[in-house]
């Protein structure tokens, strides 16, 4: 590893301008003119493509289609569902003039897209030979945020958002459970992250949703952050929507429904999870950059051609790799895209072209390898992947470190002001849950699925507990 980056605030001195810094100098946003709503520039776009083409993928494998439905709402169709109505009202963006015209009724820019799809569904669903429905859009959305942060919480982001329908209530709950499930598999597979996976608390449910279950990531400040929700709807918006079908039995019928999502919110979970006081260190399979290689005196015609050899025959078996080879210095190249994240740098100079040889440093850790010429591919992918499994394993590492079973309130607070997950017996009362809000500052994240209890009574309150509940503090 080179010297510190200077130009990045260290994390130990404040983390919020640390990822700010690490956000502009990496080249993966810039501001717009128009508060929280950013640019998102060719690397940082290039990462959010990794993600959407391996979810994309994994969608498309379970049978799920892409469309895309339109950028606005009448205000009068996004009323029909009151729950819904009452949780997205205050984020929106609504449009009151169309030329020179004021609209008779506004358009609400979509916040989500629940009513659009359900306005849809209603026309083209008639039969149970018509479901399922299993729609997925890559759109933006726009939520008129107070407080922004690139990433993390904008005025408008990236996503994806499914929405199916269902015959009965089994097949939307296993629809929504499933979903999760490939999120999870990102997480663990492509974003080297490891999620805690459970249902969230009435209090805390999505708008309109029967039940809502989440993969929640816990940064190094010991904030956790919801990266990705599914929902099961029950037949609540099909009702409101008047969708109906003609089921086996001949009689009339309401369809079950689900909506799932993850954003460009994973951009800032890699960002944060994973990187140093260098910058970004990027997990090898989400990195538009996988090799960079480094030419060293590349005046001397022999370095160039055999650079140019390393490029040609790494990019042909499938390596996303770069040659820089500008007019830079090979020093600040190593900064650079150590500040970039780049898994793997592979330098080329005369002495190791006379020795037969590459020096290839891992980004996550700085460890160098000499390795020879013919085995520089070999190389080159056992080392993605070892790390990939390094920092997935340090990142679960330091989630089981930051999870710690609370047993009074005052322990509760005091794991809290540590940072990290507080686990709680619950007693599944809201008051419970609002005056740990009121004491700390933080929130439910879920209840895990893999429910452990470790005491008869509720933290809180004293009486009977119910669940276990993952408490923190939030982005």
């Amino acid at each position: 590893m080179t010297n510190k980056n200077e130009s990045i605030t260290r994390q130990e001195d404040d983390f919020a301008q640390w990822y700010t810094d690490v956000c502009l100098k990496a080249e993966l946003m810039d501001y717009s003119s128009v508060k929280g709503f950013i640019i998102y520039r060719p690397y940082g776009y290039a990462i959010w493509e990794n993600i959407q083409k391996y979810l994309d993928e994994k969608f498309k494998y379970v049978g799920v289609e892409n469309v895309y439905l339109p950028l606005v709402i009448p205000t009068s169709l996004f009323q029909k569902e009151k729950d819904h109505v009452v949780g997205f009202a205050p984020e929106t963006l609504v449009a009151t003039k169309g030329g020179k015209n004021d609209l008779d009724d506004p358009l609400i820019v979509r916040p989500t897209s629940e009513t659009l799809f359900c306005d849809h569904y209603a026309k083209i669903i008639k039969s149970y030979r018509d479901l399922p429905k299993r729609y997925n859009q890559w759109c933006s959305v726009v939520r008129w945020e107070k407080t922004t942060r690139p990433f993390l919480r904008g005025s408008e982001f990236l996503w994806q958002e499914g929405h199916t329908m269902y015959e009965t209530a089994e097949e939307a709950r296993k629809d929504a459970l499933r979903m999760l499930e490939i999120y999870d598999a990102a997480g663990r597979d492509l974003l080297a992250i490891p999620f805690v996976k459970g249902i969230k608390t009435e209090k805390e449910k999505f708008a309109g949703a029967v039940e809502t279950y989440s993969i929640e990531a816990l940064m190094p400040d010991g904030k956790a952050l919801q990266s990705g929700t599914t929902h099961y709807f029950g037949d609540g918006f099909a009702k409101a929507f008047g969708i109906q079908f003609l089921g086996r039995d001949n009689k009339l019928e309401t369809p079950h429904q689900t909506s799932w999502g993850v954003s460009t919110r994973l951009l800032g979970a890699i960002i944060m999870v994973h990187g140093d006081d260098n910058g970004l260190v990027l997990p090898p399979h989400v990195a538009p950059i996988q090799v960079v290689i480094i030419p060293v005196q590349q005046n001397k015609p022999e370095v160039m051609k055999k650079a140019r050899e390393y490029y040609e025959f790494l990019k042909a078996a499938g390596i996303r790799v770069k040659l820089d080879d500008s007019d830079h210095t090979p020093g600040w190249k190593y900064s650079e895209y150590e500040m970039k994240g780049v898994p793997l740098r592979l330098e080329v100079g005369p002495r190791d072209i006379s020795n037969g040889v590459a020096v290839i440093a891992k980004r996550n850790d700085g460890e160098k390898f000499i390795v020879k010429e013919t085995d520089v591919l070999l190389e080159v992918n056992r080392l993605l992947e070892v790390i990939h499994k390094e920092m997935y394993q340090k990142a679960f590492r330091y989630l089981l470190d930051h999870t710690t079973e609370a047993h009074s309130i005052e322990e509760l607070g005091q794991i809290l002001d540590r940072g990290g997950y507080a686990k709680v017996m619950w007693c599944g009362d809201q008051e419970c849950e609002n005056k740990v809000k009121e004491l700390y500052q933080a929130t439910a994240r879920c209840m895990p699925f893999d429910q452990n209890p470790f005491d008869e009574k509720c933290l809180i309150c004293g009486k009977k507990a119910e669940k276990v509940v993952f408490f923190a503090r939030a982005y």
